[in-house]
């Protein structure tokens, strides 16, 4: 059985989460972001518990099917961005269709009606919360950055930062990390 679960963003929310599963005495198959692969089906007790102490860490067991499939589309798209292999002609909508094997049409139109903005604009957003992750470690220069994310050129990345940010690159990494936020809050304005 597959347990999907809202706001696993990171390689420490899977941890989390497991040990969530393992404190109820759930055998895990398989976890990953947004999802837990589960040995048997867990009774309705051990599910009940178990959303409830997920609630507590800022996690949600999903139900509702159009729910599950955003998670999915989130993910898939954190896990790209994450990867910091994001190819300069990327194509989102190809990469949606093949992951999950549907019409890009009805994926786009079915992110839109719930999370109030077009995936193109969530995909953004990540690229730039990994764009001040760089800047705030110094791990890359702009022009690494700009490569690894698929951005056409250093003024392209710059002037998309600006634009979501109201700040430049240059700008955000005098004032340091204090306007970084949690990839599960991202959300665009």
């Amino acid at each position: 059985m597959i347990l999907y679960i809202k706001n696993m963003v990171c390689n420490r929310c899977i941890l989390v989460v497991r040990q969530e599963l393992e404190k109820l005495h759930l055998q895990i198959n398989n976890i990953s972001l947004g999802e837990a692969e589960l040995a048997k089906v867990p009774t309705k007790k051990q599910i009940e518990q178990l959303n409830e102490a997920l609630e507590k860490l800022g996690f949600e067991l999903l139900d509702n099917q159009k729910q599950k499939q955003i998670e999915q589309i989130k993910n898939l798209l954190i896990k790209k961005v994450q990867s910091g292999e994001v190819e300069e002609h990327f194509s989102i909508s190809g990469f949606l269709s093949k992951s999950l094997n549907k019409d890009y049409s009805y994926i786009s139109r079915l992110f839109s009606e719930v999370e109030g903005i077009t995936i193109e604009q969530f995909f953004i957003l990540q690229k730039i919360e990994k764009v001040k992750e760089w800047i705030v470690y110094g791990e890359l220069n702009l022009s690494e950055i700009s490569y690894r994310l698929g951005y056409s050129s250093v003024s392209h990345l710059s002037a998309q930062f600006k634009k979501v940010t109201g700040l430049t690159p240059r700008h955000f990494k005098k004032i340091g990390s204090t306007h970084r936020q949690s990839l599960d809050k991202v959300h665009y304005k």
